[in-house]
């Protein structure tokens, strides 16, 4: 079984040199499908991971915008169109220097997986630019959001290519991206999810991610027959998710500890409660602050430079920041402070060896293509609400949300659980979401 993974690994490799994080999110869903490939003759000898790891469609184009000073401004920008078997393609924008083809194609390929175990009709995609939207003004990044669209405009639409926003693109980006969309295409259909609810927009939306990774982590409690009540969370990232999986923590019983950026983390030993956070809202998504600003209004908490929280004691860990930020010596010292479960907010947080080590231990691990799928289970949701110009309430959409997570949860313990009944919710995850994708791509023969 080892080389005939390796040696699918290796051609993966050889067609796609110099792409570190899309090797390592292929690797991670090759080392448990490809063994339940060989033993369901429905699939094998169809090369049908092999299909799955390209792109049916990759776009890049130029993105050229004037800022505040005149000085013209070129960026590249980026569409991958992973996989339509199931439905449309979708998945969000991201905006960060960091973007490349790798970053984006590892992040189109988990949400072929994630998005179908929401079960609903959606494909799998992603995009964005290597624009920064940190210290520019608001005119700048409307000017920037117009021209991406421009040229993004023509190969997306409501039934070919949905995009949300993610790192970089919130409800300001956003809105300016649909602006010039309708503009173009003189209509007005939902071709983008995370409107504004004056728009188009659905409740709960902005907090589906955050709210469905807490709302796993409550699933795999229960397995236990324990709870996030009394709990001590720590929480990397300050953005959306984290801010969003921080409230519903709270609303559960359970202690926010910890909260995080790229200058380093605060961990405040009272913890973060309702007053704190909303003060924790206001610092990153209206003055666009540093989280270490936190320690002028709450002296009492500890700002800790250049480092992520993972050293902090704790009873459960969710990372909600960006990839790969958790690696194999944080989840040793995660293990040794007392960790039991860990729920991911963000496209795969913890690296290979930081799961091994989760695995070994046999604690509560789950992947973000599954416990993350909140959001885009929610776009979805929008989606509907949009094609049937209705609107449902923040009770409604929750309560849906509620039953996409618990459904994933189930389709985990079905294709993960063994013998000994250890549930491997990566291997659940992974099988659970190929086999929905692989017979929609059987059904519709060679394309």
């Amino acid at each position: 079984m080892k080389s005939i993974i390796n040696e699918f690994l290796d051609q993966v490799k050889q067609r796609n040199p110099n792409e570190p994080e899309f090797i390592q999110a292929v690797e991670e869903v090759a080392e448990t499908v490809i063994p339940y490939i060989v033993k369901n003759d429905i699939y094998y000898g169809k090369n049908i991971l092999l299909r799955m790891v390209e792109p049916e469609r990759v776009i890049t184009f130029r993105v050229c915008w004037v800022d505040d000073s005149g000085e013209i401004r070129v960026n590249r920008g980026y569409r991958i169109q992973m996989n339509s078997a199931i439905g449309p393609y979708k998945g969000g924008l991201r905006f960060h220097p960091t973007v490349n083809l790798s970053i984006l194609k590892f992040l189109a390929f988990e949400q072929v997986f994630k998005n179908s175990l929401t079960t609903l009709p959606m494909g799998g995609g992603k995009g964005g630019s290597d624009f920064d939207p940190k210290g520019k003004s608001d005119n700048e990044i409307m000017r920037f959001c117009h021209a991406f669209m421009s040229e993004l405009f023509r190969h997306i639409g409501h039934n070919t290519d949905v995009p949300a926003g993610d790192i970089g693109v919130g409800a300001r980006e956003i809105g300016f991206l649909f602006g010039m969309y309708k503009k173009i295409s003189n209509g007005f259909t939902g071709v983008l999810t995370g409107k504004g609810m004056s728009w188009g927009g659905s409740l709960i939306r902005p907090e589906a991610t955050g709210y469905g990774t807490v709302y796993f982590a409550e699933n795999m409690l229960k397995i236990k027959n324990d709870s996030l009540e009394g709990k001590n969370v720590i929480i990397s990232g300050s953005g959306n998710v984290a801010q969003f999986a921080a409230e519903k923590v709270l609303q559960l019983g359970g202690k926010v500890l910890t909260l995080s950026d790229s200058s380093g983390y605060i961990y405040d030993e009272d913890g973060i409660d309702l007053e704190k956070l909303e003060f924790v809202m206001d610092l990153k998504n209206v003055k666009r602050a540093r989280i270490s600003t936190y320690l002028d209004k709450y002296p009492n908490a500890k700002f800790v430079k250049g480092k992520t929280p993972w050293e902090v004691k704790c009873d459960i860990a969710l990372p909600c920041a960006t990839q790969n930020e958790l690696n194999k010596n944080d989840a040793k010292t995660l293990l040794e402070n007392g960790c039991i479960c860990v729920s991911e907010g963000a496209n795969m947080p913890s690296t290979k060896g930081a799961i091994d080590e989760f695995h070994k231990a046999k604690i509560l691990f789950a992947p973000g293509k599954a416990s993350n799928a909140g959001g885009v289970a929610t776009s979805g949701l929008e989606m509907t609400q949009n094609s049937l110009r209705f609107n449902w309430t923040r009770e409604e959409v929750d309560l849906k949300l509620k039953e996409i997570i618990s459904n994933i949860h189930n389709s985990c313990i079905e294709y993960g659980k063994d013998e000994n009944g250890y549930i491997d919710y990566v291997k659940g995850a992974n099988i659970a979401g190929f086999v929905k994708v692989a017979d929609a791509m059987l059904a519709q023969g060679i394309v």
